[in-house]
C-alpha cells in the first residue's frame, strides 16, 4: 500500500514538473533568436502521453490488486466453512462414539449382573439339573442335547418385562413354537399392529427356540410350483410376506439387546445352518426379478436380504449379489441399515449410479444422504435431472397425434414428479438451494387444467322425453317395420360382465420417505383367508 501511495503522489507531480519544465524552456526561448514554439508543442504533447499511460497503467494495477484481495477473502471464507465442516463431522463423530461406547458399558455391566445372579442361583440350579438329566434314562444323545439348550434357552429369557405385555397371546404362541399361530394372531390384531410389533421381540424370549420359531414362519413364504395364485396380486399371500419380514426384523430387534455370547446361543449353528438352507432356495427365485418390476419395493428381495442380515450367513454369499438386490428394495426404510449390516457401505456409489440410469433419481438421493455421499451426488442437481426427464413430451404428445388418454397420462406423470421432488426437498431441507415456490405454483396450475378438463369432458344427462296423450313419446312415431332381435348382436354388444372385474385406480405418489415407520400399500380386494386357512380380512399396514 505504502509502494502504491508513492506512485500515485509521484503521478500527481507530473503536472506542476511538465509546468516547471515549460518555464525553464521559456527562458531559454528568450535568450534564442529563433522561438521553439513548435518545438515545445511536441514536447508537451510526448509528456502528456506519457501521463495518461503512466495513469492507465496505474488504474489497471489497482483493479488487480482489488480483484487479488477479493479473491483472497473468498479463499478464506471457503477454507473456514470446509473447516467448520471437517469440525462439525468430527464432533459427530465424537458423540456416535460416545454413544456406542455407553451402549457397551451398559451391556458389560448387565452382563456382570446376570453372571453374579448366576453364581447365587447355580446351587439351587443344580438339584433341578440333577433331577432332570436323572430322568432322562436312556434318551438318545442328541435328544438330550437339544432338550439341554431348551433348558438354557428358557432360562436364559426368563425376565419380568414378558409380564407386562399388552398381547399375553404372543407369549403363550412363542412358548408353545406354534409359528402358524403366530401369524393368524398378528392377522386378527392388524389394527394393533404397531404395539403387536413393539411387544414381539419380548415374547420371542420365552420361545424354546426364536430363531427356529421364525424359520418355521417362513414357510409359505413362496407360493408352490403349480399353483395359479399370483404372487403379486394375492393380497393374504403379500400379507403373509410382510409378516414374514416382521418376524425376521423383530428378532434382530431381539438379538441387537444381547451380548455376544448370548447370540451365539440363540442363533446356533443349527439355526444358522436351517436359514443357509432356506437362503439357497430363495436366491434362484431372486434371478427372474425385474428390477424395473419391483420399483424398489420388491418383498423377495427385502426378505432374502433380511434372512442373511438377522441370522448372520452374509460370508456366503458374495457381496456383489447382495448390493445388485439393493436397487430392488431401496424404496424401503429399512435398505440403509441392511446395506450398514451387511457391509455394503462401499458398494453404494454403484447402487446410486444404478439407480440413477433407470430414473430412479428420488432414492438415490435418499441414499445419498443416508451413506453422506451428497458431495458425490449433488441432491440438487438428481432431482432437476429427474424432473426435466418425468417433464419431457413424448414425439406423439407433441404432435397431436395421441388420445385423449396419453395426454393424461403425461399430464398425470409430470403432476406426481412435482410432488415427489417437493416432497423429497422438504424431508431432507433443501428449500435453499432449491426453492419451492416455482414448483408449488406449476402443481396448482397443472391441478387446476386437470379440473378444468374433468368438468369440461362431463357428459350431460340427456332429458326425458314426456309421452303424448296416446302414448307415443313426442317425436318418435311407432314403427311398423318388424324388426328380429340379434341375440348374437346384443350378445355381442352387451357381453354380461366377467365374474372379477377390475378397475385401475387413480395413479398415485408412492415415493417413500427414507426414514419413517414401515408402510405396505396393497391392493384393495383381497379374499378373506389365507390358503391355510388363516384369515386375512384386511391389507396389512407394516
Amino acid at each position: 500500500m505504502e509502494d502504491t501511495d508513492s506512485v500515485a503522489t509521484l503521478l500527481e507531480s507530473t503536472t506542476s514538473k511538465i509546468q516547471q519544465l515549460q518555464k525553464a524552456f521559456a527562458e531559454l526561448e528568450s535568450h534564442r533568436a529563433v522561438t521553439l514554439n513548435l518545438k515545445w508543442k511536441q514536447i508537451e504533447e510526448h509528456f502528456h502521453g506519457l501521463e495518461k499511460s503512466l495513469k492507465r497503467r496505474f488504474t489497471e494495477l489497482e483493479d488487480q490488486e482489488k480483484e487479488f484481495e477479493m479473491k483472497t477473502v473468498q479463499a478464506q471464507k471457503v477454507l473456514e466453512k470446509q473447516r467448520a465442516a471437517v469440525m462439525a463431522k468430527e464432533e459427530a463423530s465424537l458423540v456416535r462414539l460416545q454413544e456406542k461406547r455407553d451402549v457397551a458399558v451398559i451391556a458389560i455391566s448387565s452382563a456382570l449382573k446376570r453372571n453374579k445372579n448366576a453364581h447365587v442361583e447355580a446351587e439351587s440350579e443344580s438339584v433341578a439339573v440333577d433331577s432332570e438329566i436323572s430322568s432322562v434314562g436312556e434318551k438318545p444323545l442328541d435328544a438330550v442335547a437339544s432338550e439341554c439348550e431348551i433348558i438354557g434357552a428358557k432360562r436364559l429369557f426368563e425376565n419380568d418385562d414378558v409380564k407386562l405385555l399388552s398381547n399375553p397371546q404372543l407369549a403363550k404362541l412363542c412358548e408353545e413354537m406354534d409359528a402358524g399361530g403366530l401369524h393368524k394372531f398378528i392377522s386378527d390384531n392388524r389394527k394393533n399392529l404397531a404395539s403387536i410389533k413393539e411387544e414381539i421381540p419380548i415374547a420371542l424370549k420365552v420361545a424354546g427356540d426364536p430363531g427356529g420359531l421364525v424359520l418355521d414362519s417362513l414357510n409359505g413364504f413362496y407360493i408352490p410350483e403349480g399353483s395359479n395364485l399370483d404372487g403379486k396380486k394375492d393380497s393374504n399371500l403379500l400379507g403373509l410376506r410382510r409378516t414374514c419380514i416382521m418376524l425376521m426384523e423383530c428378532l434382530s430387534v431381539l438379538l441387537s439387546s444381547l451380548d455376544v455370547g448370548t447370540v451365539s446361543k440363540v442363533i446356533t449353528e443349527v439355526v444358522k445352518d436351517r436359514a443357509k438352507v432356506i437362503a439357497q432356495e430363495w436366491k434362484p427365485k431372486l434371478v427372474d426379478l425385474d428390477l424395473d418390476a419391483s420399483n424398489g419395493n420388491s418383498l423377495e428381495a427385502h426378505a432374502f436380504l433380511q434372512l442373511v442380515a438377522t441370522f448372520g450367513i452374509d460370508s456366503d454369499f458374495v457381496h456383489e449379489d447382495l448390493a445388485k438386490l439393493i436397487p430392488m428394495v431401496s424404496r424401503r426404510h429399512q435398505a440403509a441399515d441392511l446395506c450398514r449390516f451387511l457391509g455394503l457401505s462401499d458398494k453404494m456409489p454403484g447402487v446410486i449410479d444404478v439407480l440413477v440410469n433407470n430414473g430412479r433419481h428420488i432414492d438415490a438421493v435418499n441414499l445419498a444422504f443416508a451413506f453422506e455421499l451428497t458431495e458425490q451426488f449433488s441432491p440438487v442437481a438428481l432431482l432437476k435431472s429427474y424432473l426435466a426427464e418425468a417433464v419431457k413430451v413424448p414425439f406423439t404428445v407433441k404432435a397431436g397425434n395421441s388420445s385423449p388418454t396419453a395426454q393424461n397420462d403425461v399430464s398425470e406423470k409430470e403432476l406426481s414428479a412435482l410432488k415427489s421432488v417437493t416432497k423429497c426437498i422438504e424431508e431432507h431441507k433443501l428449500e435453499t438451494e432449491y426453492p419451492l415456490d416455482t414448483l408449488q405454483k406449476w402443481i396448482l396450475q397443472l391441478e387446476k387444467a386437470k379440473a378444468d378438463k374433468k368438468q369440461a369432458t362431463e357428459v350431460v344427462k340427456p332429458q326425458s322425453k314426456r309421452p303424448r296423450a296416446n302414448g307415443v313419446v313426442a317425436g318418435y312415431g311407432p314403427r311398423n317395420t318388424p324388426v328380429t332381435a340379434d341375440k348374437n348382436f346384443y350378445a355381442a354388444r352387451y357381453a354380461p360382465p366377467t365374474q372379477y372385474m377390475y378397475y385401475p385406480g387413480p395413479p398415485g405418489n408412492h415415493v417413500h420417505s427414507f426414514i419413517g415407520t414401515t408402510t405396505y400399500n396393497m391392493a384393495p380386494n383381497h379374499g378373506p383367508y389365507f390358503g391355510n386357512e388363516f384369515q386375512y380380512q384386511a391389507p396389512y399396514l407394516h
